[in-house]
């Protein structure tokens, strides 16, 4: 998916049957399952930050009289929660599309990878494309 809009460079797949073929080639069939651990950490930290960000904001603002327990109070809440979660699950989610978009044996591993972002380009590295995540994650909450 990620290849398909590529300009100037030639995809390195024509399709999902030919990546799995390629894959399991170059790469052995453990190739297939690349970038699963920070997947999963990324998924974690995205449930479990808009779940409880976006709880303790409502019963904040409703226990405080701030706002009615109504769709101002709900919006609210979740543009909260979708800024919260696109906070802490940035760092993640860019190295996890960092290593999985990397050429074999770019990195050794996922925290070299987050080694050598942070080495060569400084901690704001980490959240590249923020802006869109949070439009994303906010409009998601």
């Amino acid at each position: 998916q990620a290849q398909s809009h590529l300009h100037g460079r030639k995809p390195r797949y024509t399709g999902t049957y030919n990546a799995y073929r390629i894959i399991a080639t170059t790469e052995g069939l453990t190739g297939l399952w690349k970038g699963t651990t920070p997947n999963l950490m990324r998924n974690v930290i995205i449930n479990c930050t808009e779940l409880v960000t976006y709880d303790l904001m409502k019963e904040a603002l409703v226990k405080n009289h701030l706002l009615a327990d109504d769709l101002p109070c709900h919006f609210l809440s979740a543009l909260v929660a979708g800024f919260c979660t696109t906070v802490l699950s940035s760092p993640v989610d860019v190295v996890k599309t960092r290593f999985v978009n990397s050429v074999p044996e770019q990195y050794t591993s996922v925290p070299n990878c987050a080694m050598t972002m942070l080495t060569k380009e400084g901690p704001l590295a980490f959240f590249k494309g923020f802006v869109p995540s949070f439009l994303r994650l906010g409009s998601w909450n």
